[in-house]
């Protein structure tokens, strides 16, 4: 029987959750063996993953039966939520619960959560600087994880709080990326004026996440945030127009004006830049780059994920 540490990703499917399970895969130690959860087993998401070596689970974040028997006998959880599944915090919560609570129960050692903060820490609801979301917000899709944090802490389970960035990837799959405009020319939009946004290749948060869970108990009930670069519009404006052979210009657009653009989530999303904007020092401050490239030695910049990707950026 193996004696592999199991590493029981939630999300697995997922951007995160994938990154993570094929970390573990490629690893040369053979340390950690993967158990990836999900909702359907026969998708074809989780086939992928089985057939590069993954153990493929059932679970469901709505059934804490069903976590707790998936996270039963593994070393290490990797717990998200994903609230653009169903823009509801309230139902992250719920599934955050649910998972701290199924790693209690099957004594997991170590949990590693994805979170985001609690904004509303620095910006109270009474604060009128930008606008409460669904009556007890300002960013919902960060105040639900940074709220949910004391569901792992209450569990007793020695948990990583691990922070994200704005994905790269982000360029390429909502609508992010640089825009051809009535004269011809391509504008990067950005709602972060002259200030840094942390961001990172989604792939690459997977393989920080196992490098935290490699380092043993090293960041167990420590607070840890991670990213690629940390950088400015016009510097990934003149980075993309460096990759995409023509002329990218930096277009600030204010996040109250952002927030009026209509598309699902487009007030959380305004909101947040605004958060990342107003606080950058606290925001770049708590995504640690040489923190990000101890765990993961194949970091990508900024530069060298466009190279790698400038395919798939759309230009029009």
């Amino acid at each position: 029987m193996s004696q592999k540490k199991i590493i029981a990703v939630a999300g697995a499917t997922g951007a995160q959750g994938g990154g993570l399970v094929r970390a573990i895969l490629e690893d040369t130690s053979g340390e950690f063996a993967a158990r990836a959860l999900t909702r359907k087993p026969s998708s074809e998401k989780a086939q992928a993953l089985a057939a590069l070596g993954a153990e493929v689970v059932q679970a469901d974040m709505d059934d804490e039966a069903s976590l707790t028997a998936a996270f039963t006998g593994a070393h290490g959880a990797f717990c998200i939520t994903n609230f653009w599944e169903h823009f509801s915090p309230e139902k992250e919560l719920t599934q955050a619960r649910a998972m701290a609570n199924a790693a209690k129960a099957a004594g997991v050692a170590h949990v590693v959560w994805s979170t985001l903060e609690d904004t509303r820490k620095w910006v109270p609801l009474t604060d009128s600087r930008m606008p409460t979301l669904h009556g007890k917000y300002k960013v919902p899709h960060f105040d639900a994880k940074g709220e949910a944090n004391q569901f792992f802490a209450d569990s007793g389970v020695p948990a990583t709080q691990f922070h994200t960035s704005f994905y790269w990837d982000n360029l390429i799959h909502f609508g992010m990326g640089p825009k051809r405009g009535e004269d011809g020319k391509l504008a990067f939009v950005l709602p972060m004026a002259d200030k840094k946004l942390p961001g990172i290749a989604a792939e690459d948060i997977g393989r920080c996440a196992f490098g935290v869970f490699a380092a043993g108990t090293a960041y167990a009930g420590k607070s840890i945030g991670v990213a690629g670069e940390h950088l400015t519009g016009s510097e990934m404006a003149a980075v993309l127009g460096e990759t995409l052979g023509e002329e990218v210009t930096y277009t600030y657009v204010p996040p109250e004006i952002y927030r009026t653009f209509g598309f699902p989530g487009a007030d959380d999303l305004g909101n947040m830049f605004q958060f990342k904007r107003d606080f950058e020092s606290d925001f770049c401050g708590l995504r640690d780059l040489g923190l990000s490239r101890s765990l993961n030695t194949r970091l990508q910049t900024f530069a060298s994920w466009c190279q790698a990707n400038k395919d798939r950026i759309p230009r029009d």
